[in-house]
């Protein structure tokens, strides 16, 4: 319709949706076919006023009294059945396009690079997959049905209108161009509106996100208040946004319905003049009427289908952004089977971000096959960042990482993960069971008594054998039907069953009690032999005995020995040791 304003780039947003329809084209056409028959029968109904009036209640005909009631209930029989056939067939399609696209964005977030999570909250994320596609929903189903069912109405009982009596239509060439001008204005308004509740909708996504995950904290201290006030200010601008809109649409149907009045009550003035009366029946006046009557209801759906469409035309672009985002690298095509495990940094340079400055500062060392190594520092020092940068989360600034010889990115990234096993003290639990959580992803293919192996292992079987349904237990979402310590022994066990030749710790004894420690750290000591593993450690009594120990600061490697050549220099870790056990001791 040219009334509603499509510019260049949103005419493009728009044919990429309906590109997701072309795998349905079939169904597709079935639809279109029911709608161009619903849009048939409004002008054949007004067609009927003209015989009716004429032949039946003027010359008296009996079989057109007769023929014409038959017509009545053949058109409305017609007209129900195509309209079923639209509804039903163009919802189809459009639930399948939502499907569709919505499993592409899924599958968009499986891929993106960590730098874009970095960016941006949890909360934009899920309002986009949830909200925003529901939104194209209404562009794909609801305002296709209106635009081509409605539009083709309008044309029909236009081109009756001008059949009957080009004078009386005259006036379609005074209100189309004022309907027009209208519609192009609002429709601005209408996408301009949308693609801010949409961002706003992110944000009431993001805070009540928050409050679910942190609802301890915010019970213990007092903060109910403060994130009920926080929730209400995106609340109200969420409602304001969206007042707004209703504004613009409950302003814009009235004017048009009077611009269309206007028009009618011309018809009227011009049908009565008495130069114009002797040249119209009232079969044709009468069907004339009809149509400008018919045409009253289909013009308020285009005009009312403008916001949703204009709605999801926002939804849209702002999922093709999504869409459009570039994917993690697959990485190179060395050949990557089975490593030895010796890892090399070589000038490693490393920043977030330009104004936050670099994190890792020419760090350069290597690591033998085999070989343990501690990571210690103060926070912020750099070391989860370190390693890091070996799983490719993150690719360095400057410099590279050396896998046997071979620079990381020189791997298909996928075999590259294939060889790294990570715990790390933010355990990740799925809402499943123990031993679905220990056998994730690729590690399904092990058999049961693997997988009770590797519990038994990390000491998960001396919690799980209280439980009535074992390593069946559903853990709850994040795992929260279980304690921190429970939650990392489970993420140890699936260390354990993965048997990667690269081992992550990272911090991954911190929510053990000393009794559960020390199961863990034979376990550990047993999963870290022979393996190349980089151990991150606040407490240092958990690395004396690594073959090497690298202390950072302020992203720098400022010393480097074993536990008690470190002791003895009284530098940078002795330090951070006597800090440690004075308040041990204090403790």
């Amino acid at each position: 319709m040219r009334f509603l304003r499509l510019d260049r780039g949103v005419l493009k947003v728009y044919r990429r949706l309906l590109g997701y329809a072309v795998p349905f084209w079939r169904v597709f056409a079935l639809a279109i076919f029911g709608m161009v028959i619903y849009a048939l029968t409004q002008p054949a109904f007004a067609a009927l006023v003209k015989p009716l009036l004429d032949k039946s209640f003027v010359q008296h005909n009996t079989h057109s009294i007769k023929l014409i009631p038959v017509l009545v209930v053949g058109l409305f029989v017609l007209r129900g059945v195509a309209g079923f056939f639209a509804t039903y067939f163009i919802s189809w399609v459009g639930r399948s396009v939502i499907k569709r696209l919505r499993g592409e964005a899924f599958g968009k977030l499986l891929h993106l690079p960590t730098r874009y999570y970095d960016a941006t909250s949890s909360g934009m994320l899920v309002s986009k997959i949830t909200y925003n596609i529901e939104q194209v929903a209404e562009a794909t189903t609801n305002a296709i049905t209106v635009l081509i069912r409605d539009g083709l109405t309008i044309l029909g009982l236009v081109g009756l209108m001008f059949y009957l009596s080009w004078v009386l239509s005259v006036f379609i060439l005074v209100v189309g161009p004022l309907i027009a001008l209208l519609v192009r204005f609002v429709s601005d308004r209408f996408r301009r509106y949308s693609g801010r509740i949409q961002d706003s909708m992110g944000d009431v996504t993001r805070v009540s996100e928050e409050v679910i995950a942190g609802h301890r904290v915010v019970k213990l201290y007092g903060g109910s208040e403060q994130e009920t006030a926080k929730f209400e200010r995106v609340n109200e601008h969420n409602r304001y946004l969206n007042m707004k809109l209703v504004l613009v649409n409950a302003g814009s149907s009235p004017i048009i319905q009077l611009i269309a009045g206007i028009g009618m009550a011309l018809v009227i003035y011009i049908a009565t003049l008495p130069s114009v009366l002797p040249m119209i029946s009232v079969g044709t006046f009468g069907s004339f009427l009809s149509a400008m009557l018919l045409l009253m209801a289909p013009l308020k759906h285009l005009t009312d289908i403008n916001a949703p469409l204009q709605k999801g035309i926002a939804a849209g672009q702002s999922i093709f952004e999504l869409l459009d985002e570039e994917s993690e690298t697959a990485g190179g095509s060395r050949a990557l089977t089975q490593v030895r495990g010796q890892l090399e940094f070589r000038a490693l340079r490393f920043a977030y971000s330009a104004a936050k400055g670099e994190v890792l500062k020419d760090i350069s060392f290597t690591v033998a096959a085999g070989e343990t190594v501690a990571l210690v520092g103060r926070s912020g020092s750099g070391k989860s960042t370190l390693v890091s940068l070996v799983a490719r989360f993150y690719d360095p600034g400057s410099g590279a990482i050396l896998l046997d010889g071979h620079d990381v990115r020189d791997y298909p990234l996928h075999d590259l993960r294939e060889q790294i096993a990570l715990v790390s003290q933010e355990v990740l639990l799925f809402n499943d069971s123990i031993r679905n959580n220990i056998a994730y992803g690729s590690l399904a293919r092990h058999t049961q008594a693997e997988v009770a192996a590797a519990a038994d292992a990390a000491h998960v079987m001396e919690f799980v054998c209280q439980l009535p349904q074992g390593l069946d237990t559903l853990v709850g979402d994040r795992g929260v039907l279980l304690s921190g310590g429970q939650r990392q022994r489970i993420a140890i066990a699936r260390a354990l069953l993965k048997n990667a030749p690269l081992l992550i710790l990272d911090e991954a004894t911190s929510s053990l009690d000393s009794e559960s420690e020390r199961h863990i750290q034979a376990a550990l000591e047993q999963l870290m032999h022979a393996r190349t593993t980089l151990v991150i450690a606040h407490r240092l009594s958990t690395v004396e005995r690594a073959d090497r120990i690298m202390v950072l600061d302020q992203g720098r490697v400022v010393e480097t020995g074993r536990h008690q050549d470190l002791l003895q220099r009284n530098g940078h870790y002795a330090r951070l040791y006597h800090l440690q056990f004075r308040d041990a001791a204090v403790a």
